[in-house]
């Protein structure tokens, strides 16, 4: 391959990594350009987890063997079984040398030192591939990872001046992924409140919008259950707000705990004493059920005086729910009530019959005069 052929190659693999919108897709992006450049067949992207002393496979790309997933589960391999990795990236790094890229052959040696498998090899030959180039992937100063990439029995073997292109290709991918986990922290902590590490009312929002979608579209099971607080306002006057704040973070560990039992729901802090759980997919009983434990267990607090609970889902009889504003007036009315009973258990939308009150209360307009409590929607779901 030419220079300009390379450059070109660098410049392709670059364009897909940029427009790469995911952490997949920019992993997936980093082995397909990679693959193409140095004219492989198959190539792997592969992340270093030092804590757990092993490679994890993160993507698998081109004529994949069997049993090769392209996003595996649990694709790794311990790193004791891979002395180069240790003498790649860190004794000749640390000795004054740069991390640079090697070749393995199918035809290499299929054992080095004593009691030492060369794994590499042995892996080109069972999955009937006759050669790879490994390059390490640096991040911040650190090995993060290794970009391989593989051709076939009978293909060219790579070459010294391929294994330097490959470092060349690994720094761009370095690059790429620098960048996507730049803006994916970003995202985290933009939907994310900073004190109970719970997702914020922003992340409700966007989630909600495209659930009640697919309830329209598809008919799906949409539950929300928001929560109050009782309590906080005291615990700030009486015993300060780093209590207070201590309160608010031991309730979001109950809500995240509870929401664990309604498979992918979303547990979040709207904001001062709010909290919520939504629910996409499972039944409205097993939400009650989840919302009934919150209850029970945030009335056994140390500090704090339970929760005011109340809960709204598309599968109970509460009428169409054209928007999520609706939904979310469901819940909030059912909260208010609950608060306003001091009950002990949560208060569900839809459970009393046609005439039932808390979907009155919701679908009441809003008059001057209202206290605000149940008509306090968030955001840009308000009225």
């Amino acid at each position: 391959m030419g220079e300009d052929s390379r450059l070109a190659a660098v410049v392709a693999l670059a364009q897909g990594m940029a427009a790469a919108r995911s952490s997949r897709e920019t992993w997936c992006a980093a082995a397909t350009g990679a693959c193409r450049a140095l004219g492989g067949s198959f190539a792997a992207l592969s992340v270093w987890e030092r804590e757990l002393g092993r490679l994890r496979v993160l993507v698998n790309v081109g004529e994949r063997a069997e049993g090769e997933e392209e996003f595996p589960d649990d694709e790794s391999y311990p790193v004791h079984q891979f002395a180069e990795i240790t003498e790649f990236l860190h004794e000749r790094w640390a000795g004054g040398g740069e991390p640079g890229a090697w070749v393995e052959t199918a035809e290499g040696p299929a054992a080095g030192r004593p009691g030492y498998v060369h794994q590499r090899v042995a892996a080109l030959r069972r999955r009937g591939r006759g050669c790879c180039v490994v390059a390490p992937i640096v991040l911040h100063g650190r090995a993060w990872g290794e970009l391989y990439v593989a051709r076939p029995v009978g293909a060219p073997v790579f070459e010294r001046g391929d294994a330097d292109f490959a470092t060349v290709l690994a720094a761009v991918a370095a690059a790429g992924i620098a960048q996507t986990e730049r803006l994916e922290e970003a995202k985290r902590l933009a939907y994310t409140d900073s004190l109970t590490g719970l997702a914020n009312r922003r992340a409700v929002d966007a989630r909600l919008d495209e659930a009640i979608e697919r309830h329209r579209r598809d008919g799906v099971v949409v539950s929300l259950v928001v929560c109050d607080l009782n309590g906080l306002k005291r615990v700030n006057d009486t015993c300060g707000h780093a209590v207070g704040d201590r309160l608010l973070e031991r309730f979001g560990t109950v809500l995240s705990l509870c929401g664990a039992m309604v498979p992918g729901a979303l547990a979040a802090r709207l904001g001062g004493d709010e909290f919520c759980l939504l629910a996409v997919g499972p039944p409205a009983d097993a939400v009650v059920e989840a919302a009934e434990e919150l209850c029970r267990r945030a009335a056994l607090m140390e500090i704090g005086d339970g929760v005011a609970c109340g809960v709204a889902s598309t599968g109970d009889p509460i009428g169409p729910v054209p928007s999520a504003r609706r939904l979310f007036r469901l819940a909030d009315a059912a909260q208010y009530r609950a608060k306003a009973e001091r009950a002990a258990r949560p208060v569900v939308a839809g459970r009393e019959g046609p005439q039932d009150p808390v979907v009155r209360l919701a679908d009441e307009p809003s008059r001057e005069g209202d206290d605000g409590e149940r008509r306090r929607f968030r955001g840009r779901h308000s009225p």
